[in-house]
């Protein structure tokens, strides 16, 4: 099973790569040919918020529910900062309400923090402030390494980075509404 959910997580995550520089950019000028895509983003956020997170949580059931790869503590961190905001959006969604995103940027921002600070490890980082003391799933064990630098945590780190881009679009959508 693994030979076919990794290559589709892996190209799945190069492609929203892509995606965000074309965001990032669409952000910076928002004001001339950007507006279109920040306007659409923009008014769907609630939804794309609620598919990104949901994204994260069936990717790593997946990952340790059928495929068999024991998450290690950085994991659960990642985990413990990510999937409550699909109930979140789920409730956003119901009651149309957009400020799901200042408990989205803050949640995201940890879980970023933490799958960064686990890529580092997971690449080769030599200097580590926090760790492991999981048992049978060691942090800087690496289960996914495709294209050189995709690992599990690139792929928490991606979906964080993307939740914060959902919210930097509505922001701006509102600010342009």
């Amino acid at each position: 099973m693994s030979t076919l959910i990794t290559p589709l997580f892996s190209y799945a995550t190069i492609v929203a790569h892509a995606v965000f520089v074309v965001i990032i950019l669409a952000a910076v000028f928002y004001r001339s040919w950007g507006r279109p895509l920040v306007e659409f983003i923009g008014r769907h956020a609630l939804v794309l918020g609620f598919l990104a997170a949901l994204s994260a949580v069936v990717g790593s059931l997946l990952y340790s529910g059928v495929v068999g790869y024991a998450p290690c503590e950085l994991c659960w961190w990642q985990r413990i900062f990510l999937y409550p905001q699909v109930v979140l959006f789920g409730i956003a969604l119901y009651k149309r309400d957009g400020g799901v995103f200042a408990y989205s940027v803050v949640l995201s921002t940890l879980a970023g923090a933490v799958a960064l600070y686990h890529s580092y490890i997971q690449l080769g980082g030599t200097h580590s402030v926090l760790p492991c003391t999981a048992e049978g799933a060691a942090c800087a064990k690496v289960f996914v390494n495709e294209f050189g630098y995709i690992t599990i945590p690139t792929m928490a780190l991606t979906v964080a980075v993307g939740l914060l881009l959902i919210a930097l679009c509505r922001r701006l959508y509102k600010r342009m509404s």
